[in-house]
């Protein structure tokens, strides 16, 4: 039997700096590099939470709500959100410090699925995760609906089986 883990056991912080070579003509963070520094601070979340190799399996969500200007310095937060019997769902934020006062101004956020998989690629099981704060338990009861969404956009469930999505219209 896996031990239960909790979101925070999870938690990553990557914090780096925008420099020159990674921003746009507008001097702002190219989107694919925060992509890219997404996707590295969500592996190793999920790498925590399964202690297994991790791949990713979908970008769900990707909000580019703030441009991140050069300079800035950036802080990408991603802890475990939900673990299913294999996936794991990750949710991340993206913060800007503010140079002079140090504030933190949320400018991005995104959802992305990893699966745990052996070495020679097989998905294995993940452990359970009890959400502890409002916000993650927020975050883990909406993943079940946007995995359910996925599988039914996706054809891989029919619509009556998409219960968590049916209680929000009943």
């Amino acid at each position: 039997m896996m031990q239960v883990k909790t979101p925070e056991q999870s938690k990553t912080i990557m914090t780096d700096l925008v420099l020159p070579g990674e921003t746009n003509p507008l001097n702002n963070l190219f989107g694919g590099e925060l992509l890219a520094r997404m996707d590295r601070a969500a592996s190793i979340s999920a790498r925590r939470h399964s202690r297994r190799i991790v791949v990713t399996a979908s970008v769900n969500h990707v909000a580019f709500n703030r441009a991140v200007p050069l300079g800035s310095v950036l802080s990408v937060e991603a802890k475990v959100s939900r673990a299913f019997k294999t996936s794991m769902e990750i949710f991340i934020d993206v913060w800007i410090e503010d140079r002079e006062s140090g504030a933190r101004t949320k400018a991005n956020e995104a959802i992305y699925t990893f699966v745990a998989v052996d070495e020679t690629g097989k998905p294995v099981e993940v452990p359970e995760i009890t959400p502890e704060t409002k916000l993650e338990k927020k975050r883990y009861e909406a993943a079940l609906r946007r995995k359910q969404l996925s599988l039914l956009l996706a054809g891989k469930i029919k619509p009556n089986d998409a219960t968590e999505l049916k209680a929000l219209f009943v």
